[in-house]
């Protein structure tokens, strides 16, 4: 018989098994909608500091970062946040700050009308000031006196970062919180972001932008089709892939003398020549296929301009590890 996870509270059960550092532990965790399996048997433990949460549109990122916030009920497994269960302790809940994907704002409210509003609803002393400060974080006027349903996206989304920052949260979750704002905004909130972490606070970030993700400097975790697929760093998570070829760019002299020279190898598995002076090749031991560069620049009498490794980011990481899960 599969037990409902909101028939007991499992505060006292998940605690034994939550580490000392831990702000957010989820354990087997699983959330359907009828035959819909939307998060499937998750088990992630997040720490302070920047945790940011990579997948594509529907890879399930927004329901699980509803679960951690106590507004969706697990089909299975627990969630433990900040001292216990957000759905059952108040507590808990009231140390999360969210920013959701939608608006979710009062049109019709002045921007200091919605985040005092969200300061009363926190129980704040003295709403209003706090409001002021978490308007002043964000980068946005306190008396700008028009309606927020006049304000452009990016000013909407700086609203809910305030309302999320207004009680002062431990847990900031943050659902594609850069939608809408220009560069100079973003580059604002990443670096708010990173205060954030460095703070001590836990940031939990949502996105389907690989360079975003990139420029937090964050932990990463991969979820792709309900399931976690793979966590660390972008560099660690490229480590885990020694299976996976790699492909380097190289500009030279003569492209066509440098692939003839490469191709004899067997470490090199194919090379491509793009242009009269840059190659690309495939090979799946990189450090052999650097010493091998060098060694067939010295051979050739030609000056090797630049190795530029096509995959050691993000972007391709993620295509490969989702592409695994499929």
């Amino acid at each position: 018989m599969t037990v409902d996870a909101e028939e007991v509270d499992p505060s006292a059960a998940a605690a034994r098994s939550v580490p000392a550092d831990a702000s957010v532990v989820l354990r087997q965790v699983s959330k359907s909608f009828g035959p819909l399996v939307a998060v499937s048997d998750i088990d992630l433990v997040v720490r302070p500091g920047i945790t940011a949460i990579l997948g594509p549109n529907g890879a399930g990122k927004s329901t699980l970062l509803r679960l951690i916030c106590g507004l969706a009920k697990p089909t299975t497994g627990s969630v433990w946040v900040a001292g216990g269960n957000p759905r059952f302790d108040d507590t808990a809940r009231g140390h999360i700050g969210l920013v959701p994907q939608q608006d979710g704002v009062f049109e019709r409210q002045a921007a200091l009308e919605t985040v005092t509003l969200a300061a009363t609803l926190s129980g704040l002393e003295n709403p209003e000031a706090q409001a002021r400060r978490a308007l002043n974080t964000v980068e946005l006027d306190p008396d700008l006196g028009r309606p927020v349903g006049t304000f452009s996206k990016g000013m909407r989304q700086r609203v809910k970062v305030a309302q999320a920052l207004v009680h002062d949260p431990t847990v900031l979750v943050l659902d594609e919180p850069l939608n809408g704002l220009d560069p100079r905004q973003r580059q604002h909130m990443i670096e708010l972001f990173r205060r954030l972490g460095d703070a001590g606070r836990t940031v939990l970030v949502s996105s389907h932008v690989l360079d975003e993700v990139e420029r937090f400097g964050s932990r990463v975790v991969v979820v792709a089709k309900g399931r976690l697929v793979a966590e660390g760093d972008f560099h660690e998570i490229r480590d885990l892939l020694d299976t996976q070829p790699h492909r380097l760019r190289v500009n030279c002299a003569d492209a066509r003398s440098l692939a003839a020279e490469l191709i004899r190898s067997s470490a090199v598995l194919g090379c491509d020549i793009v242009d009269d002076e840059t190659v690309e090749l495939t090979t799946d031991d990189v450090r052999a296929a650097r010493r091998l560069l060098l060694a067939a620049g010295r051979n050739l009498d030609q000056t090797l301009h630049a190795i530029t490794p096509l995959d050691d980011d993000l972007e391709s990481v993620f295509r490969y590890l989702v592409g695994r899960s499929a």
